[in-house]
């Protein structure tokens, strides 16, 4: 590792320390974990208090609409809650105005919504949220097969349907996915200003090989390769996404997405869960996010997830999309150097734990 890296990486270490010894073990609550043979616990995180800047958001006569607030959409089960509550307390503890923040959590209509949501409250009793049901039908029907069985979820493409969960009164969300913790103020990210035509913002890579995402079948025809005619088409990761839900309705984006997964369940144009359908749809035409907001692929690759290094640049947050996730590295005694960043963060109790 360079020593400018070093650097960067010990500055990093150092404040997650610091982080991690604030952190109290007051309130636990079990919750079984599907990849876990034991029921999990997590501890009290603390409360952390507005600036005397903030606007107040209390008087809101429907809190859940506030427009002062800052929206988080994040998908929430029993496999990720690790990641969740680790990735709630990261923004919760870089927030400016962190009483300013509104959780909207989507479960499977499956889970069990009750257990989730009293989870959230053991751990965060402070916390302004709501936990929407989405029905795995809506979209069971039109997932093919992946590269990896993880992604083929039902869940994971909810991100699709947030205009239509989420009440019509929230306008403007950031959607977060689980396996990331952010390190700077999350209403920088949220004030990312859209232009007239566009619907999300998101971190561009523009030198990723764009044409891999595609199968042959895809680039081979000419109706649809022409589908990027005329768009600098760039990847951009989807699990970090501004998104203003007002114009995602008006202009029916979920059945654009549809209408491509419909097409792939019949001549298969693409190889890899719900990113290509938004590809499909959005890119080259999203409002750009600088690259800071979203160092992701720590996880590796979707089929040996082995460790990679931070992106050149500076880090507001860190995500660890591919197949390993730190959590699960750390409880294998394999962890990646930069799991050691995610690690302060993990609210989950040491077996044997006295705290109650």
């Amino acid at each position: 590792m360079k020593p400018q890296r070093q650097l960067q990486f010990s500055h990093l270490f150092l404040s997650f320390f610091i982080i991690a010894t604030t952190t109290t073990s007051a309130a636990a609550i079990r919750i079984h974990n599907a990849s876990a043979a034991t029921p999990q616990q997590f501890r009290e995180a603390p409360e952390f208090y507005n600036s005397p800047d903030c606007p107040s958001i209390e008087h809101t006569h429907t809190l859940i609409c506030s427009n002062e607030a800052v929206h988080v959409a994040m998908t929430l089960d029993a496999t990720y809650i690790r990641g969740s509550m680790a990735a709630i307390l990261s923004i919760l503890q870089h927030s400016s105005c962190p009483q300013n923040i509104i959780f909207h959590f989507v479960t499977s209509a499956s889970a069990n919504a009750s257990l989730l949501r009293a989870t959230i409250l053991a751990s965060f009793p402070y916390l302004k949220f709501e936990v929407y049901k989405f029905d795995d039908s809506y979209v069971s029907g039109l997932i093919s097969t992946s590269i990896r069985s993880a992604l083929d979820c039902p869940l994971n493409y909810a991100r699709s349907y947030l205009a239509n969960i989420l009440p019509l009164c929230v306008r403007k969300i950031v959607y977060l996915d689980s396996d990331l913790i952010l390190v700077d103020d999350i209403a920088k990210l949220t004030d990312t200003p859209l232009g007239k035509n566009q619907i999300l913002a998101a971190p561009e890579y523009c030198n990723a090989n764009f044409t891999s995402y595609f199968t042959p079948t895809f680039w081979s025809n000419p109706s649809l390769s022409l589908t990027f005619a005329d768009r600098k088409a760039c990847y951009f990761n989807t699990g970090v996404m501004v998104i203003d839900l007002d114009r995602w309705r008006h202009g029916d984006y979920t059945r654009k997405i549809e209408e491509w997964m419909e097409l792939q369940k019949r001549m298969r144009i693409y190889e890899l869960g719900s990113l290509p359908p938004f590809l499909l749809v959005f890119a080259g035409n999203i409002a750009p996010v600088d690259h800071r907001w979203n160092q992701h692929g720590l996880g590796g690759d979707n089929f040996r997830g082995l460790c990679r290094d931070l992106h050149p640049g500076p880090v507001s947050l860190l995500h660890w999309s591919g197949k390993g996730k730190p959590w699960a590295r750390l409880d294998a005694n394999r962890p990646c150097p930069l799991d050691a960043l995610w690690a302060p963060y993990d609210l989950l109790k040491p077996p044997f734990s006295f705290d109650s």
